[in-house]
């Protein structure tokens, strides 16, 4: 069996600058998450409620596709959904996704504790099934994370939720935002994904800085914005 490793560049998210120090410093002042937005809050449970809808046909076809897949192929037999752990406005919770990989490259033991270095063998391009790799480029594998909105778990925007040992490091690094803010599909920064500008933390702060001085209402307007700029980075494919 093929042990799963970290990839280097998965999640390159960088230390706050000086600059971002110093243009953000109330943000660093903060002590507790901030309270949920009424506007943000409720379009966030709207729209989970009305994707997960649309997307049963996607899940039953994507389920065959995964049945009869495994029935030609047995390496790539196995479940379609699985979660690892990860952190939102600084609690653990279940974090959703599709199976991208082969059974073989996931490593048992820190499977059954829902770590996600067991399943971190994704990067390795051998270790993909043929439905995973589509899946993958259309980034498909994130739907089940709109079950994670409707539980109040994460929202549609808001910088995304890193499993433990990564939040751990952007912690240690002195980032505060994943801290404060629940975790969201999309954000400032990861509609950069793809980018050199991905894992800059400046789009982060911005985002929690917008947070607090916009109203409830302007907020709501904003994640829209940045819905539809991450829906343009889906339809392209690539799966980053």
């Amino acid at each position: 069996m093929t042990q799963a490793t970290e990839p280097k560049q998965a999640f390159p998210y960088k230390p706050p600058t000086a600059e971002i120090r110093a243009r953000y410093a109330h943000i660093f002042d903060l002590t507790e998450p901030l309270a949920p937005r009424f506007f943000k809050s409720a379009f966030d449970k709207l729209l989970a409620a009305v994707v997960l809808l649309a997307a049963v046909p996607v899940f039953v076809l994507l389920k065959l596709a995964y049945l009869v897949e495994g029935w030609l192929l047995p390496d790539n037999a196995g479940p379609m959904f699985f979660y690892y752990n990860a952190v939102s406005a600084g609690r653990v919770f279940p974090k959703y996704k599709m199976r991208l990989i082969k059974m073989k490259y996931i490593e048992p033991e820190g499977a059954r504790r829902h770590d996600w270095i067991a399943f971190s063998a994704e990067w390795t391009p051998e270790s993909r099934t043929h439905v995973g790799e589509f899946v993958k480029k259309f980034y498909l594998d994130e739907l089940p994370q709109f079950f994670s909105v409707l539980k109040g778990d994460m929202s549609v925007v808001g910088p995304r939720p890193l499993a433990i040992l990564h939040y751990e490091r952007d912690k240690a690094q002195g980032n505060v935002t994943r801290f404060l803010l629940r975790g969201g599909l999309l954000g400032l920064g990861h509609i950069n994904k793809g980018t050199s500008e991905m894992g800059n933390p400046i789009y982060e702060y911005e985002y929690v800085d917008q947070y607090i001085k916009r109203t409830s209402f302007g907020l709501l307007l904003l994640d829209l914005r940045i819905i539809w700029r991450g829906f343009l980075v889906i339809i392209k494919g690539g799966g980053h």
